[in-house]
């Protein structure tokens, strides 16, 4: 099909009126700011308060709109695989994401999203990937190397933040991609923080003035910077890859495209990434047994600890992957996701109309117990073959699913896998006597402190 024929997604909506929802239970809170205050303070307690209140669908008032919230696996399928196409991501997310990361493809809709999916997705196949990694492997050993050198207690958010960072740079960029690359760095800092900012306006002073700005100079360095790359050829960054994807109509993707595509994948990969990491080692850190679990895993694969790790070590890696999951239960790194119907549909014997916004919750359903028993224990168990066989395949939803599934999701797992080899192959990690982090958890999770651990050499 050829990309000329598919228009983007450009659905006219309405949010419905409110009497409209009325008949769904729920509490709207105070004209005009709604619930919104609660939720930014505690959105677990707030989710799970009006749940056990009004049941698995319920309104709310949020971000300046009447919205209706809708919990648990059969939401999450209903939402995410969506075979229906009721439901728009792009009008969920625009309001969100739109002014910094536009037409990125989480906010691209339905046979445009798949033709643009596809184009991606070779960017993702076997050998880049392998050539990730090689890159990855190598930057993630030479940073835990330094932090080998330097034990005693450290801030580990900040510190995974900048390694997130690098290794977002050379993967997608190139490694020999020179003297701007703290430059872009600073720029892709500014757009991320200012995706959550507040202030939604980019007037002087503000966050968001920083993020637009960013996203100028983004702009300048790819769009100087494809025809290059497409006169050089070859190339096995992410980038490079993308600058010669074409359409199943054989077309080159547009400079536009590329501009937004590689935009939205570096901030995907460097802030969430960065979040579930942080996570990871704030587990082991608390539960020492499961540290020396993936030790003793990682001595098994018989590889010395300057040695590069091979995609066949990763694959022997089961406990390491499995306590990484577990992480990914407690602190989906997309708490919430929201979509706009764009067709009138059901839930829970209520009817919903066209133009309701409307939000699933991973959180919540992550912490449901009649699925997971004792659910705010960290259990890597939980992740076995015989434990995860009965489950609700939408139980588990720290990717998303369906057709918005994560591009990235194995990218993912190769790096945390490559993280968790180097780490506990050098370091013993461990929480300061009497410390408790305290977490921020949206709109994406982070220690409200950076996370203070204590590490030492092995």
């Amino acid at each position: 099909m050829s990309m000329q024929s598919v228009a983007s997604t450009a659905y006219a909506f309405t949010p419905p009126k409110r009497n409209s929802l009325t008949h769904i239970p729920g509490d709207e809170g105070w004209p005009i700011i709604g619930k919104t205050l609660e939720v930014l303070a505690d959105p677990k307690g707030h989710v799970e308060v009006n749940s056990a209140r009004y049941g698995l669908c319920y309104r709310s008032h949020l971000f300046g709109e009447t919205s209706i919230v809708m919990l648990g696996p059969e939401a999450n399928e209903l939402v995410m695989f969506d075979q229906a196409k009721q439901f728009s991501s792009e009008l969920g997310w625009g309001r969100i994401l739109g002014l910094l990361f536009p037409r990125g493809l989480m906010l691209r809709d339905f046979e445009e999203h798949r033709l643009h999916r596809r184009a991606l997705s070779v960017a993702f196949k076997s050998e880049p990937m392998k050539s990730y990694f090689t890159e990855l492997d190598k930057g993630i050993a030479e940073r835990v190397a330094q932090w080998k050198a330097k034990p005693g207690e450290m801030l580990i958010y900040p510190a995974m933040k900048q390694l997130t960072l690098d290794l977002a740079a050379t993967s997608f960029l190139g490694a020999n991609i020179g003297p701007e690359v703290d430059e872009i760095n600073r720029a892709f800092v500014d757009m991320v923080a200012a995706a959550v900012a507040p202030i939604r306006k980019p007037l002087p002073g503000t966050q968001m003035a920083r993020g637009v700005k960013g996203r100028k100079r983004i702009i300048a360095y790819f769009a100087e910077q494809i025809p290059i790359r497409r006169a050089r050829g070859g190339g096995d960054d992410l980038f490079s890859q993308l600058c010669h994807a074409t359409h199943e109509d054989g077309a080159l993707l547009s400079e536009q495209d590329i501009i937004d595509h590689m935009s939205f994948l570096m901030m995907a990969a460097h802030d969430t990434l960065t979040s579930s990491l942080t996570s990871f080692v704030g587990e082991l850190a608390a539960h020492p047994e499961w540290q020396q679990k993936l030790r003793d895993e990682v001595a098994a694969l018989g590889i010395a600890p300057g040695q590069p790790t091979s995609l066949d070590h990763l694959n022997a890696m089961p406990l390491s992957e499995m306590a990484f999951k577990e992480a990914l239960r407690l602190k989906p790194p997309v708490p919430s996701m929201p979509r706009r119907a764009v067709r009138d549909f059901s839930f829970r014997s209520y009817k919903i109309p066209a133009g309701t916004m409307v939000g699933v919750n991973p959180l919540f359903t992550h912490h449901m117990p009649e699925i997971w028993p004792a659910p705010d224990t960290f259990d890597p168990m939980r992740f076995t073959d015989e434990a995860q066989r009965g489950r609700h395949r939408f139980a588990w939803v720290p990717f998303g699913g369906g057709a918005h599934m994560c591009l990235g999701l194995h990218f993912a797992y190769m790096q945390a896998k490559c993280f968790a080899r180097h780490f506990v192959q050098n370091l013993d990690v461990s929480l300061p006597p009497g410390y408790r982090p305290e977490w921020q958890m949206w709109p994406i999770p982070k220690p409200r402190d950076g996370l203070r651990v204590v590490v030492k050499p092995v």
